[in-house]
């Protein structure tokens, strides 16, 4: 009689911050697809594949990372680095998940500056783009199975999709509502909100992990208040010292205090905030026009990364416009710099400051069932910004008072069908997904 025990692979051991240092550059560089997709790769390699952490782990850090104000995927990269080899890791997987993002919109400003189209850069985004909406398709599809495990989640998934698709909700609210609806849930029916299928549950699913359920938090990881508060004052000093080198009243310090603003108001991703950085940057500050800004989206969307990068993009041309400094090159990165570093300083404040408060909370169905509510929530949220890419993919030149007019682009469904069937059917990667399409869109813009 053989032992289900002796055949399950053993639990992975601990790599080393230098060993895990070419996943975290891996992930900079093939982090397409917007926060959705992003997170599904990181499930895919982390939990699936590498089996550095649970299943259950995974989805309560998100959780935490959902209801930050910032970018989201970023943050659940620097928390599970974080967990693994503490602030080293944590900064390591932070900076290396923007770093190429910001070297290639800060090239691509510079480019689109000096030389305006660029019919190689359109003919790759427009392959690209319909394989985005493929991979935030997949994307929910994975999320939701995992995440939505009874109809009352479900039901909660819906609802979230029809307030901000028919409704135009803000993403806030629909966080707070779904918070609320688990809070009440998790005490009038406590088994529908559970996170989890009970102890060893994520066993079943992927073999042992590294920090596994029921993996104590190491000891970088405990809270205690002496800790919560030290840590808060170096990120507070760090900001401080940090806006007060840029000169009083000079553009660049103008661009951190805004964009340190920006940091806090991200919630719900960037596209909840682009409103805020349209009116600063465009309208108060002239740093861009406003074709430059819809551009930089443009960009920010088929780029790797988070999307608000778009800041980095923004701070490039306003330190040129600005002429921050005497050479073009150096005013753009500076302009760029401070809008990145400002943008994503709180991000590592929230993990590395919070993180302990988060893993001493896990298992209080009190804690993780309003946690579980807004998982549900997000993936309907998550249908709705793969419509809302389809929809600007396969009618590009629509509007919101005409839904459906200009061409209808018939290639770009096809490609995003066979994407996502690449994705979901044959299990391909997501990154040569990506690439095939990519170079399927240069083809038929350049050559037909």
């Amino acid at each position: 009689m053989s032992d289900i025990s002796n055949t399950a692979p053993p639990a992975p051991t601990l790599p080393t911050l230098g060993e895990a240092f070419p996943y975290w550059l891996k992930l900079g560089f093939i982090s397409f697809g917007g926060p959705a997709g992003q997170i599904a790769m990181m499930h895919q390699e982390l939990v699936e594949k590498r089996r550095w952490i649970s299943e259950h782990r995974f989805l309560h850090a998100l959780n935490y990372c959902m209801l930050l104000p910032g970018p989201e995927a970023i943050q659940l990269a620097i928390y599970i680095a974080w967990l693994m080899h503490g602030v080293g890791g944590a900064i390591v997987a932070g900076v290396l998940f923007f770093l190429p993002a910001f070297v290639l919109l800060s090239t691509l400003a510079a480019v689109y500056l000096n030389f305006g189209d660029v019919p190689l850069v359109q003919g790759i985004f427009y392959g690209i783009k319909p394989a985005v909406v493929a991979v935030v398709l997949f994307a929910a599809w994975r999320i939701g199975s995992k995440a939505i495990k009874n109809e009352v989640l479900a039901g909660i998934a819906v609802l979230a999709f029809v307030g901000i698709f028919f409704f135009k909700i803000d993403f806030p609210w629909i966080v707070f509502a779904a918070a609320l609806l688990g809070a009440i849930g998790g005490k009038l029916m406590p088994a529908k909100f559970k996170g989890g299928g009970g102890h060893g549950a994520s066993h079943k699913a992927y073999g042992p992990a590294l920090i596994d359920d029921d993996t104590p938090p190491p000891a970088h990881a405990r809270f205690s208040w002496p800790k919560l508060i030290t840590t808060t004052m170096i990120f507070f000093a760090i900001g401080i010292v940090s806006l007060l080198a840029l000169n009083g009243g000079s553009d660049l310090y103008n661009m951190g205090e805004f964009f340190v603003k920006a940091a806090f108001l991200t919630i719900g991703g960037a596209y909840a905030v682009l409103p805020y950085v349209y009116q600063g940057a465009v309208e108060h500050f002239h740093w861009l026009t406003g074709p430059q800004m819809i551009d930089g989206l443009a960009l920010g969307e088929t780029t790797p990364g988070p999307l608000i990068m778009i800041v980095t993009w923004v701070g490039y041309i306003g330190g040129v416009t600005k002429s921050v400094l005497g050479d073009p090159v150096a005013a753009g990165l500076a302009g760029a710099t401070v809008a990145t570093f400002f943008t994503f300083l709180p991000s590592f404040w929230f993990i590395i400051a919070g993180g302990p408060m988060v893993e001493a909370t896990r298992g209080e169905l009190k804690f993780t069932a309003p946690l579980t509510a807004i998982t549900a929530a997000v993936v309907g949220v998550i249908m709705n910004l793969a419509v809302f890419f389809a929809w600007h993919t396969f009618w590009p030149k629509a509007s919101e008072a005409a839904p459906f007019s200009g061409p209808f682009e018939w290639l770009p469904v096809i490609v995003a069908i066979a994407a996502f069937l690449a994705l979901w059917k044959y299990k391909q990667d997501i990154m040569k997904v990506i690439g095939v399409c990519a170079l399927i869109g240069l083809v038929y813009t350049l050559f037909l």
